[in-house]
């Protein structure tokens, strides 16, 4: 026979039984999470060509880009020191656990590298000193630089301006900028783009 008490305890095992939620069989990781997190980002970078309004050039190709990369450039957004409205507004909006996420997502994406070397450059004299950070020979710059390699000619053009004019912080690039002529950078743009590297990102991926 079950006695009074035993019959309290089993009654009260039981309410907890159904009372307590079950837990998933496993939480999900950055990637996944940054999956989600990207869904406005894929707005407009999960299109290939898409324009931003003013200035005019195609939204920077993500699929495959340097995690590290990635992260450093959403804190510079979030930050206020990299300029940009709209990527400044979305920035603000994100907590480090947040960017950690998305830079995992879109690093996912692809396997990009610049695998550039001193050979490949000739004929392009202007690209001649990028491929120290932007190729094999800056495979231990710390902190990583990003991939050039694939990106939109017409977004590189308008970075390297920026880069040129100030209106993009980074000491090095800033000083290299500054001695580019818009044929220098033209040519630099072209280099890089024509090369396999990063991809459009894929949101069913």
């Amino acid at each position: 026979m079950i006695t009074n008490t035993y019959l309290a305890i089993a009654v009260l095992t039981a309410g907890l039984a159904v009372a307590l939620p079950a837990r998933p069989a496993q939480a999900e990781d950055a990637t996944d999470q940054g999956k989600v997190l990207a869904y406005t980002c894929m707005g407009c970078h999960g299109i290939e060509g898409y324009r931003n309004a003013y200035p005019s050039y195609r939204v920077p190709r993500l699929g495959g880009q340097k995690s590290a990369y990635i992260k450093s450039a959403l804190i510079a957004y979030r930050n206020g020191n990299r300029p940009h409205p709209t990527m400044q507004a979305q920035g603000g909006s994100l907590s480090d656990e947040d960017i950690d996420q998305l830079a995992a997502w879109f690093g996912s994406q692809g396997e990009a590298s610049d695998d550039v070397d001193a050979e490949d450059v000739a004929g392009f004299a202007p690209a001649a000193i990028c491929v120290t950070c932007h190729g094999v020979a800056g495979a231990g710059v710390e902190p990583q630089p990003p991939v050039l390699s694939g990106q939109q000619e017409d977004y590189l053009v308008h970075a390297l301006g920026q880069y040129k004019t100030g209106k993009r912080s980074g000491n090095v690039m800033v000083a290299f900028a500054a001695g580019l002529s818009d044929a220098d950078i033209a040519t630099i743009a072209a280099f890089y783009a024509a090369r396999d590297g990063l991809i459009t990102p894929d949101k069913d991926r």
